[in-house]
């Protein structure tokens, strides 16, 4: 009677009322708009022209953005193109107005002896002349078959079939009736065709590769896996009033992959020369063939199903024999987005390798002959994060790392040079921030752009021999931003579960914040185990840094909270053990470390109000955000998820093997929302798009199918038409995002919800 009494109350809550919670959130709405148009002189990573004479870049100005041309040896500045111009002619292309300094894109590339630019607008590729500009969209290039999450060819759609030529120019060769065909150029007389291919084993013309002295061809003969569809009915079609249905492509963990088999022939005489699988059975993938310089053999990379294992495979082009050139063989996973291979010389005999063998990631230089290491190039207590060039003549690598300054966050990156022995490790970026380094294409000079949360970006020119400063580009001002009342998030350090590990997070707080006062909290989450994901430089509205986050959290915060980001245990970036927390165990999310942070700073700054603690995330954040109130509902009280991969088995192939392995065991229904919905205490919120093509949008549904099935309350909303943003994004009318205000006032500050029927 009580309960039904409040929420009486509540619904007949005063106009007064509902209009001052309807304010508060059309302030946080707005507050985008009105600051990422307030610095000044905020620069993007450079792009260099190929010769390495000029670089370009884009810069923040009053009211939007402009690009900047340098001349690399006089550092003169003038404007990139008649920005009023290209407008202009984008406007006539598009019909519709074009702000010249709010360009719909945000890098591009010089053309024709820089006579005009070429760059991507949506997904079209266009290409503006800069003499008297025309803008015309450039007609699209030929496309490979599609590969549902690069494991299974969807084929609905016929491959890429044109010839391709020998290195003499004299033969081509293509697949006909599933057989690989090789005949004089220019569809004349065919040579010879294999004889054994049919639909169900079939020659993959996309992977025909010519040796160098075209003596063979490598390609893949392939049996097609499972073509599982997923079905979705757009409830809604833009102008039409009868719905629709769609398929797509849709590995799912567990499903039968493409098996390929690298397969040689001789161009003399059609002889095939096979490869036995003995050194790479059970691929997940198989690269196509390369062949090293010489001709004498090929190459692949191979990654075993459920990636336990990561191996360079080389094959003799004259008798198939194989040989493993390196192999990785971790007791967990091979963390597939951070394998990076380069033959010295494309001969095969040296391979610049990264490898966590040692519990970083680290260079290694293998012996590629017998797969064993030769030098371990870099080591220590820190990790290798991009290798930006090698060079087999100088025997040198530049490339960035993290965690190598004590002192520092580990998380900032770093850039060095190293000799492949491992000596001469230079050290080129010095200021106590994160750097994103663009390189001269003959290495010799670079242009650094350099921040942290709490220091806007300062673009730099530097000599890559020792770097030494050339000039200054450009130097963040945030003098108006800060004016409106900007301040930087505070960035907080705590212990983890084990009491030694340090965590790194985000504080952002209400910009009329009163320490006297006690404030719920929540966090953003995003716990995939793909990356870091707590911004670590400065401008919070995009860019490489992240900082849509920011600004996201500091439009909630505004509301009356303290918004946080963690990096907990199982996330990237950190030392091999750091990340294994994740293997097969994607119901853990690093959440005792999260938890112990928060309590750290609560024990630090009264204000922390652990009593009303909420969580929100998208997509792997969604499934997080249900899982803290499954798992651990005596922390976490409310939660928005958005666009989940509740069950890893409904999910796409490639994200979920990587994490829980294969076959399908006990770890994919332990991170189960739906096996576990029935333990839900705290107050939920499902949004999804009808039509994410990320996540199976049924995903969500069986959520809700189970949340009803054991008599659980929560609230959904279906986004129809809506893909994996699932209105995350605020657009022209931020429905979700009001709804998300809404149901964190009302949950964690016991506020009433805006009437917006009446607006």
């Amino acid at each position: 009677m009580r309960a039904a009494l409040a929420l009486a109350l509540l619904l007949t809550a005063t106009p007064v009322v509902a209009q001052t919670v309807a304010e508060r959130i059309d302030r946080s709405l707005a507050l985008r708009e009105q600051w990422q148009w307030l610095t000044r002189d905020i620069a993007s990573p450079a792009q260099w022209d190929g010769d390495g004479r000029h670089f370009h870049y884009r810069k923040t100005v009053t009211g939007g953005f402009a690009f900047v041309d340098v001349d690399a040896t006089t550092k003169a500045k003038r404007a990139a193109f008649d920005a009023t111009a290209i407008a202009a002619a984008l406007a006539t292309m598009t019909g519709k107005p074009v702000d010249p300094v709010r360009l719909p894109f945000d890098r591009f590339d010089y053309a024709d002896a820089r006579a005009a630019i070429v760059t991507t607008i949506g997904d079209r590729k266009i290409r503006c002349t800069l003499t008297a500009p025309v803008c015309a969209p450039l007609p699209p290039e030929p496309e490979a078959r599609p590969r549902g999450f690069g494991v299974v060819r969807d084929l609905r759609v016929p491959a890429d079939n044109h010839p391709r030529r020998s290195p003499d120019g004299k033969w081509e060769a293509l697949v006909i009736d599933d057989n690989l065909v090789v005949r004089a150029a220019g569809g004349g007389k065919e040579a010879w065709r294999s004889q054994d291919g049919s639909p169900a084993d079939f020659y993959d013309p996309e992977t025909i590769a010519w040796a160098p002295d075209g003596q063979h061809i490598a390609l893949h003969r392939v049996r097609p896996g499972f073509a599982r569809m997923v079905t979705r009915v757009v409830a809604a079609p833009e102008g039409k009033v009868q719905p629709e249905v769609v398929q797509q492509l849709y590995p799912k963990p567990g499903d039968a992959v493409d098996q390929e088999q690298p397969v040689l022939f001789a161009v003399a005489d059609g002889k095939r020369i096979d490869v036995a699988n003995a050194l790479f059975p059970n691929p997940y993938y198989l690269s196509a063939p390369t062949w090293r310089k010489d001709g004498k053999s090929i190459r692949f990379d191979y990654l075993r199903r459920g990636f336990g294992q990561a191996r360079i495979v080389a094959v003799d082009a004259d008798t198939g024999a194989a040989h493993v050139a390196v192999s990785e063989d971790p007791k967990t996973f091979v963390f597939r987005d951070a394998i990076y291979s380069h033959d010295v010389g494309d001969l095969g005999r040296e391979i610049v390798w990264t490898s966590e063998r040692d519990g970083w990631r680290h260079l290694y230089l293998v012996d590629g002959a017998t797969g064993r290491v030769k030098t371990q190039i870099t080591k220590g207590k820190w990790i290798v994060r991009d290798i930006a060039k090698v060079d087999d003549t100088k025997r040198r690598i530049w490339f960035s790392a993290s965690g190598v300054v004590p002192g520092e966050d580990p998380y900032y990156k770093h850039w060095f040079r190293v000799d492949f022995d491992g000596r001469h490790l230079v050290r080129l970026t010095k200021e106590n921030a994160t750097h994103e380094l663009r390189f001269s294409p003959d290495m010799t000079r670079y242009v650094d752009v350099y921040s942290r949360t709490d220091l806007p970006e300062t673009s730099e020119l530097h000599d890559a021999a020792d770097g030494r400063l050339i000039a200054t580009l450009e130097k963040g001002d945030i003098t108006a931003l800060t004016a409106a009342g900007f301040r930087p998030p505070e960035r907080f350090t705590a212990k983890g579960r084990d009491g030694t590990t340090d965590i790194h997070g985000l504080i952002v707080r209400p910009r009329d914040f009163d320490p006297a006062r006690h404030y719920p909290v929540i966090e953003n989450i995003y716990a995939g185990p793909h990356d870091s994901f707590v911004p670590k430089a400065f401008w919070p509205f995009g860019y490489f840094s992240g900082g849509d986050k920011v600004m996201g959290m500091q439009q909630l915060a505004d509301l009356g909270f303290v918004v946080v980001m963690i990096d907990g245990m199982g996330t990237a970036n950190r030392s091999k053990a750091f990340h294994d927390v994740a293997w097969k165990n994607m119901d853990d999310m690093g959440f005792p470390d999260r938890i112990a942070w928060m309590k750290a700073a609560a024990a630090k700054d009264a204000s922390i109000d652990l009593t009303r603690v909420g969580i929100y995330g998208g997509s792997a954040g969604g499934q997080n955000t249900l899982n803290a109130l499954l798992f651990h509902p005596d922390f976490y009280k409310a939660g928005i998820a958005y666009a989940g991969c509740f069950d890893n088995r409904m999910d796409k192939i490639d994200w979920n093997e990587q994490w829980l392995g294969w076959p399908v065991d006990q770890s994919y229904l332990d991170a189960s929302g739906v096996v576990h919905a029935g333990k839900l205490q705290g107050k939920l919120m499902l949004v999804v798009g009808e039509q994410d093509s990320n996540v199976d949008p049924a995903s969500t549904m069986q959520v809700v199918d189970a949340l009803i099935k054991t008599d659980k309350q929560f609230e959904l909303l279906v986004i129809p038409g809506g893909e994996h943003t699932a209105g995350r994004t605020t657009g022209p009318v931020p429905y979700a995002m009001r709804r998300h205000y809404d149901f964190f006032l009302r949950t964690l500050r016991g506020e009433g919800v805006a009437d917006w029927n009446t607006r």
